[in-house]
Order: structure tokens, then C-alpha cells, then sequence
């Protein structure tokens, strides 16, 4: 590391106390995501700076030196030259006050200045994987990540026409620990720490939508979140943690009143089903297949069971983003599929095995009276 060239003057035009150094004398603070060292005097820049670290009693696993230091430097009286240095600090890995985030539902406040409009905005909330770790970052990124897409669906919502919203939580909205042995690796969180992390993001993202126009929240199983041992299923599809998330929001929500109904798959069921306006809604995870392509024969097979007669079908779980047609309805409109874009720090494994790895979006589009708005549709 290089001292920055931040030099103080020399002897002669320092007083008495700064020859001698004691205006340096040894100090830190440090609040556990920015700080400082100041050290006393030194003969020479040191070569270790891990022991600079545990000398002030931080742990080199934990804490690291950013950037370059601040220097100063003095001629003692006797002629040799000291130094003392300033060096900046952050955590080795980015850590989150989850006490604080989650306060933010403490701290809402009933803001409504209802839309009016002919539409329904539908955003999709697909494969957050809270505490994943991969090519794209960690939980900072994350964060980062979600709150821009926030600031931009703003932006779109207010250069919109809509007087009703729904959120399709499309699944995965954690990471878990259970689908594959290297989670156990590739994890910044625990399952609670996700959990309240999740849950924070998304009760920010009904917020934000829930002052312009009342609000649906729908939410449905998924693999990242489901109870398992290995990759076999513990329990009912239902026991699901994305459905716990959408059920604590719900009881906190009454008790603040936002303008926002909660929605969740009936018991033992996987996908879930909501009227639009002239229009049925149907939302699944869309692990049900291996392979995109065939979403299509799915869907086709659980309109038949009765489970999925819908003209919309949005899933997330692929990674990346489409909107295909795929039908008709009885009327001759066409049924459309959204496969939603993700919002993780990337999937090295559907890379890997499908060679897509579609960039973070937020997919969303509208559905009027006349059904799905084909130029409404955007990746934000």
C-alpha cells in the first residue's frame, strides 16, 4: 500500500508539540461499516499492516485497510524523521443491520395519492435468492441492486395510467440452504437472516407502489424457499418460507393499513390464480419443469386439470426473460407467458447447464380491459 501524498509541512513550520508527535497520539472508531486508525508516531511506514490491525483489536478476518493512507510526517529534534498515518477502514465482508431494515416497517408512513387509470400494473418480484453469493456480488450488491429497480419502477409508474397494482412474488425470494451442498459455501446469510431480509425488500417494494393505487400481493411456493431435506420435499408444498414472508407482512399490514390484500396458493397447491379485470392472472414458480420450453405443455396440462385456466401465466425460476404467446382464449385474444427476468446476483448454475444467464430486471406490463397490454411490457 502507497502513502497517499498528503504530507504535512516540515519542521520548521510545525509547532513544538507536532516535533515532538504528540498531536498524533493513537486512536480508531469504527462503527461497523466505516471508520478510521490514527497511529502515533512511527519510524517507518509499516510492511504488515495486519498487525496495525490487531494492535487497535480488530480481527484481519473481519476488518481490512481501504485505500491508501494519510501520511504526515516530522523531523524529531534529534534529527530523525517519524511518521504517522492515517488509514480508513471497512469490513471485510459487507454485513447488514438487520434490527434497522426491519424497523422500516415501523417507519411507514399511510402516503395515498391514488392513480386513475383504465389498467393494472403487474410486477414481478422474481428470484431475489436473499444471501446468494455469485458472479454478480453478495448481499451489498443485492441491495444495491433492488433499491435502483425500485427507483426505476417508480419512474414508471408515474409516467403510467393505473388505478389498481398487483406484486407477483415469483418464488426464490431466499436462497435457502437445501436445493445444493455448495449453498452451505456460497452464503452470505443465515435462513433467518434471509428471511428478515427478504421480507424487508419486499415490504419496501409494496410501499412504493401502495402510494399511487391499492395493492395485491400474490405469493406461491417455490424450490429455494420450500422445507426440504436434500431435494426431497418436508411436508406440504405450502410450507413454504416465501409464503411465511407474504403472511408476515400481512399481519403487520394490519396494523398500519396500507391500501394492499395478501394472497397466497391454497393449501397442498402450487400455483395460484387472480382475477384482473376481464382477465385471469395465473402465477407458478415454474420449477414444476426442467427445461423453459416446456412451460408451454405444462400450462396446457394444468388448464385441463382445472388449476391453471388463465390468459396470463407468469413464472420466474429460468433466470432470464420471455413473453411468448401461447393459445387463445375463448374470446381469441392470445394467452400470453411471461417468463420473468431475475433480480440475483446471477446463476453461474443456469449458465453453466442452459448457457443463458440473463442480466437482473424487473419485468413488468399492464392488463386492461381488453386483456394483456403487449406495449406496456418492460424490463426496468
Amino acid at each position: 500500500m502507497t502513502p497517499a501524498d498528503e504530507s504535512r509541512p516540515l519542521a520548521d513550520e510545525l509547532s513544538e508539540d507536532d516535533r515532538s508527535g504528540q498531536q498524533y497520539k493513537p486512536i480508531t472508531e469504527f462503527d461497523g461499516r466505516c471508520g478510521y486508525i490514527q497511529t502515533g508516531p512511527l519510524p517507518e511506514q509499516p510492511d504488515d499492516f495486519t498487525d496495525i490491525l490487531r494492535q487497535f483489536g480488530y480481527d484481519p478476518a473481519k476488518v481490512r485497510i481501504a485505500g491508501s493512507p494519510r501520511v504526515s510526517r516530522w523531523q524529531r529534534w534529534d534529527g530523525e524523521w517519524l511518521c504517522a498515518y492515517r488509514f480508513h477502514l471497512e469490513p471485510l465482508t459487507w454485513s447488514v443491520d438487520l434490527p434497522a431494515l426491519y424497523a422500516e416497517v415501523g417507519r411507514t408512513k399511510r402516503e395515498f395519492r391514488p392513480r386513475v387509470g383504465d389498467a393494472t400494473v403487474v410486477v414481478c418480484w422474481a428470484d431475489i435468492q436473499t444471501g446468494k453469493v455469485d458472479h454478480l456480488g453478495g448481499l451489498q450488491e443485492l441491495l444495491e441492486r433492488l433499491n435502483q429497480k425500485r427507483e426505476s419502477l417508480e419512474s414508471y409508474l408515474k409516467r403510467s395510467t393505473f388505478d389498481h397494482v398487483v406484486i407477483a412474488d415469483c418464488g426464490d425470494i431466499i436462497e435457502g440452504f437445501q436445493n445444493f451442498d455448495a449453498q452451505t459455501r456460497t452464503n452470505a446469510l443465515s435462513i433467518m437472516d434471509q428471511v428478515d431480509v427478504a421480507a424487508t425488500e419486499l415490504w419496501k417494494l409494496i410501499k412504493t407502489c401502495a402510494v399511487h393505487a391499492p395493492v395485491d400481493v400474490l405469493s406461491i411456493p417455490s424450490n429455494h424457499c420450500r422445507w426440504a431435506k436434500g431435494k426431497s420435499l418436508v411436508g406440504k408444498v405450502t410450507d413454504d418460507w416465501g409464503l411465511h414472508v407474504n403472511k408476515r407482512l400481512e399481519r403487520h399490514n394490519e396494523e398500519i393499513g396500507l391500501p394492499v390484500q395478501f394472497h397466497r396458493t391454497e393449501e397442498w397447491m402450487e400455483t395460484l390464480q387472480f382475477d384482473v379485470r376481464n382477465s385471469r392472472l395465473g402465477l407458478a414458480h415454474g420449477h414444476q419443469v426442467n427445461n423453459p420450453d416446456q412451460i408451454k405443455n405444462w400450462w396446457a396440462k394444468m388448464t385441463h386439470a382445472g388449476v391453471l385456466s388463465c390468459d396470463v401465466l407468469v413464472t420466474g425460476h429460468f433466470h432470464f426473460p420471455s413473453l411468448r404467446p401461447s393459445g387463445k382464449t375463448h374470446d381469441g385474444r392470445s394467452k400470453w407467458h411471461v417468463q420473468a427476468s431475475t433480480l440475483d446476483n446471477g446463476s453461474s448454475w443456469v449458465r453453466n447447464k442452459f448457457g443463458e444467464d440473463g442480466d437482473p430486471a424487473l419485468t413488468v406490463f399492464q392488463i386492461n380491459d381488453a386483456g394483456f397490454d403487449v406495449n406496456s411490457f418492460a424490463l426496468l
